[in-house]
C-alpha cells in the first residue's frame, strides 16, 4: 500500500519537482515549456506538437484527478504544494493552441521568446487567479486542484495568441 501511495505522490509531484522547497508550481510548469521549445526548435510540425501537448494535458489531468486525493489524505491540505501535475497540464494547454500560431516561421530566438512568454503568462494567471479561475478551486478533490490551472492555461493561450498576432502585424508593418 505504501508503494502505491508513493507512486501516486511521485506522479502528482511530476517526479519530485513539486517537492522542491521553493516555487514547486513553477518547476512543475517547466517540462512542457522545455519540451515545447525543443520540438519547435527542431522543426517538428505544429500538428505533431499539438498532439504531444494534448497528451501532456490529458496525462497531467488524469494524474491530478485520480491521484491527488491520496496526497490530500496524507498531507491534510486541500491543495498540497507538492501536487504540480495540474501546473504541468495547464502549461501544456497554453501551448496546445500552437496550430493557430505561425511558429514555423520563427527563428530560434523568437521560439525562445515565445516559449518564455507562454511560460510567464501561464504562471501569472496561475498565481494571480483572476475571475473565474479563483472560483474553480472550490471544486472537490483533484478537480479543484486541476480546474483552475486548466482555465489559466486557456487564458494564457488566448493571451499568447493575441501577442503572436500583434507581433506578426508589427513585423509585417516594418517591411512596408
Amino acid at each position: 500500500m505504501a508503494t502505491l501511495t508513493n507512486m501516486k505522490r511521485l506522479l502528482t509531484s511530476c517526479f519530485g519537482l513539486g517537492r522542491l522547497p521553493i516555487c514547486p508550481g513553477t518547476f512543475g510548469s517547466l517540462p512542457p515549456a522545455l519540451i515545447f521549445f525543443l520540438l519547435c526548435h527542431f522543426g517538428i510540425s505544429a500538428p505533431a506538437i499539438s498532439v504531444v501537448m494534448a497528451f501532456f494535458v490529458l496525462a497531467g489531468s488524469f494524474v491530478c484527478v485520480a491521484f491527488s486525493p491520496a496526497v490530500i489524505a496524507i498531507t491534510g491540505r486541500i491543495d498540497p504544494r507538492e501536487v504540480v501535475a495540474d501546473e504541468f497540464a495547464g502549461q501544456a494547454l497554453t501551448y496546445l493552441a500552437v496550430l493557430f500560431f505561425t511558429i514555423d516561421t520563427f527563428s530560434s530566438v523568437q521560439i525562445l521568446v515565445f516559449t518564455g512568454l507562454g511560460f510567464l503568462i501561464f504562471r501569472l494567471f496561475d498565481i494571480v487567479k483572476p475571475w473565474p479561475i479563483n472560483k474553480l478551486q472550490k471544486l472537490p478533490q483533484g478537480w479543484g486542484i486541476l480546474a483552475d490551472d486548466l482555465l489559466a492555461g486557456v487564458y494564457a493561450a488566448v493571451a499568447l495568441f493575441i501577442f503572436q498576432r500583434l507581433w506578426a502585424i508589427y513585423y509585417v508593418s516594418l517591411d512596408l
